[in-house]
């Protein structure tokens, strides 16, 4: 309903009036220009050593899953905790609202990067221990990557974007290449896969195939121009792009090649498959998600509105993005904004005059490898009708009411 694009030149050409008979409902005539604000921000020796948003900025995160376990909980314990999607513009998280997954709960450990240390050792040649200088000193990459909890996904109870996808958020991550790491350290012929540790007092571990290992994995220090935060995994994470969020293990330590899968606490979401088929399961599937609108947002009339939200897929960088403003029956090309970076958010955008009847809206992502994000009742369908697990790509729809407002259409 209502899915004819508008003229993006027109509508740029055609300022307060817009393009295509658009219009945004009743609008205030102009009498000049904005008066001067009555207060100002007086500076701060804290504003000028790190600064601060603005106060009527409130976007913030939320214990996640809402309604469960706490965080932090009475002892200090943090569990999950979700990102503002609903509010986010681009596509890279601010590092104050990025979502936080933690091994089962724990503290956030309080490192002195001076005495952290990383430690290969295993099926090498040379075993080795790197200090936080020392990685410093190496060839660095920036590069922009999501990380996802595999649990994040919607379900009927939720009622915002927060509560549906909020487990994802992309960062500009900074740090050495594990492959570089590896080569030093000089890998033997058996060594087939890495254990990665880090220092939670679980001891939560991941097995990661040596491919992957030396193909496009990060040792990361730096998160969005700064050191990475504690909640994060300062002073030292590992990033392995597309691949489930435990694996990317945080305050890391040490890095054991082996020569087989083991199974590590973290793999406890993969205990009833074959050990071969667990460890090659890892990858994010082409996903996507309007943020705008989106459920517990509301429309305050008919007329233009540009549809936004974010895509992304471990299979590599997003191709298309489509967009459907009639429950599914038509799909349209919305508009990629920027670049699409492999293994990273990518934003989305299109043009849409809704004409006040009850619709839904939906989107659907294509990554570069052709793998298109499915509908709910084919991911029913390929795990037998037994619900769906971890790792749901499914596509999410929101209902829009007559009266604007939109809510969670998964039934």
């Amino acid at each position: 309903m209502g899915s004819t694009r508008p003229d993006r030149r027109g509508f740029l050409k055609g300022g307060a009036a817009l393009a295509g008979g658009l219009t945004l409902g009743a609008t205030e005539p102009a009498f000049g220009q904005l008066p001067n604000p009555d207060t100002y921000i007086k500076g701060t020796d804290d504003l000028v050593a790190y600064g601060s948003r603005s106060h009527h900025v409130t976007s913030a995160r939320i214990a996640h899953p809402p309604g469960s376990q706490a965080s932090p909980d009475a002892f200090g314990k943090l569990f999950h905790i979700a990102s503002p999607l609903q509010d986010s513009v681009g596509m890279i998280t601010p590092s104050s609202l990025h979502f936080v997954g933690t091994t089962r709960g724990s503290f956030v450990p309080d490192i002195n990067p001076r005495e952290h240390r990383l430690m290969f050792h295993g099926l090498v040649d040379r075993p080795l221990v790197f200090t936080m200088e020392d990685l410093r000193r190496l060839p660095s990459v920036t590069r922009p990557h999501f990380v996802e909890c595999a649990g994040n996904r919607s379900r009927t109870q939720h009622k915002t974007v927060q509560e549906s996808h909020g487990m994802t958020s992309c960062a500009e991550w900074t740090g050495v290449l594990l492959s570089t790491l590896l080569k030093e350290a000089g890998v033997k012929d058996a060594g087939k896969w890495i254990v990665a540790e880090g220092v939670e007092e679980v001891k939560g571990a991941s097995s990661i195939p040596m491919e992957k290992a030396m193909d496009d994995c990060l040792v990361a220090y730096g998160m969005n121009g700064e050191a990475v935060r504690p909640q994060n995994g300062f002073p030292l994470r590992l990033l392995v792009p597309g691949f489930e969020g435990i694996f990317n293990s945080k305050y890391l330590r040490r890095i054991k090649v082996v020569d087989r899968y083991y199974m590590t606490y973290n793999d406890f979401g993969h205990l009833t498959r074959d050990p071969d088929t667990a460890a090659l399961g890892y990858q994010i599937g082409p996903k996507s998600v309007i943020t705008f609108p989106s459920a517990g947002q509301q429309l305050p009339d008919r007329g233009f509105y540009e549809i936004s939200g974010l895509a992304w897929s471990g299979g590599g960088a997003v191709a298309r993005v489509e967009v459907s403003t009639d429950g599914g029956r038509r799909w349209n090309d919305a508009e990629i904004q920027g670049t699409a970076h492999r293994m990273a958010h990518t934003r989305f955008r299109y043009q849409w005059n809704w004409d006040g009847q009850e619709t839904e809206l939906l989107s659907r992502s294509t990554d570069e490898i052709g793998q298109v994000q499915p509908m709910r009742d084919q991911v029913r369908e390929h795990f037998n009708s037994r619900g769906v697990p971890g790792q749901d790509n499914s596509i999410q729809p929101w209902r829009i009411a007559s009266d604007g407002s939109v809510h969670n259409a998964i039934t």
